[in-house]
């Protein structure tokens, strides 16, 4: 079977400061339940420019944290990142260096790769967002369908694979650019490159270097 959902595949893994959580790893998604026990561990290694703020909170050096910010343990935030008003970051949460997080943002059970950006009104749950990928203002990657139910993936064999999870929100590839007030549903997964325009619903396999209008088009991106 054509597996395109490896780390590999929509990561790279080098521009995350805790890659370790993806050894061993087949399907991405399959980290999301490992983050909280991988953050009781890794803590124990965290170099001495690590500050604990708080209980099960550590926060890396040049990381700026602005007024009525809650951050809920256990997360790990890397350096020179950007916390900004009214941020909600609610546990199981591990962020990279140089990563925007902004006002009235919520971020839950997630994994934030170096310089994202996620900085107006965003709700990140149960997601795993690549290198400089960034949302526009209101995007929600949407964690839960509503029949509450397992979350399935599509693959490039039109199987479908049973995650096992019934919180599952997006795998967001490097460089991603997810345009004002998109929605991407449960178990999206986009591929490195790709654009989703503003007022998307979004849903199933965005392949890289391709663009999803919000009349659900789906083109090829001009590669320069």
């Amino acid at each position: 079977m054509i597996n395109n959902f490896k780390p590999i595949d929509l990561l790279d893994l080098e521009k995350f400061p805790f890659s370790e959580i993806f050894n061993n790893i087949n399907y991405t998604w399959e980290v999301l339940p490992l983050i909280k026990d991988f953050i009781k561990e890794i803590i124990k290694k965290l170099p001495n420019d690590f500050e604990q703020i708080d209980e099960f909170v550590w926060i890396g050096k040049g990381t700026k944290i602005e007024k009525n910010v809650t951050i809920k343990g256990p997360a790990i935030i890397g350096y020179d990142c950007e916390i900004r008003h009214c941020a909600y970051i609610r546990e199981n949460v591990l962020i990279g260096n140089n990563v925007t997080v902004g006002n009235s943002t919520e971020i839950k059970n997630s994994i934030l790769f170096d310089s994202v950006q996620v900085p107006h009104f965003n709700y990140v749950g149960d997601s795993i967002m690549g290198y400089k990928a960034h949302l526009g203002a209101g995007v929600i990657l949407s964690n839960v369908k509503a029949t509450k139910d397992n979350i399935k993936i599509l693959d490039t064999n039109n199987d479908y694979i049973n995650t096992g999870l019934r919180k599952f929100g997006a795998i967001i590839g490097d460089n991603v650019e997810v345009g004002c007030n998109a929605v991407l549903n449960p178990g999206t997964i986009v591929g490195k490159n790709s654009i989703i325009y503003a007022l998307t619903s979004a849903r199933g396999f965005i392949p890289e270097n391709h663009i999803l209008k919000n009349n659900g088009n789906l083109i090829k991106k001009l590669v320069k």
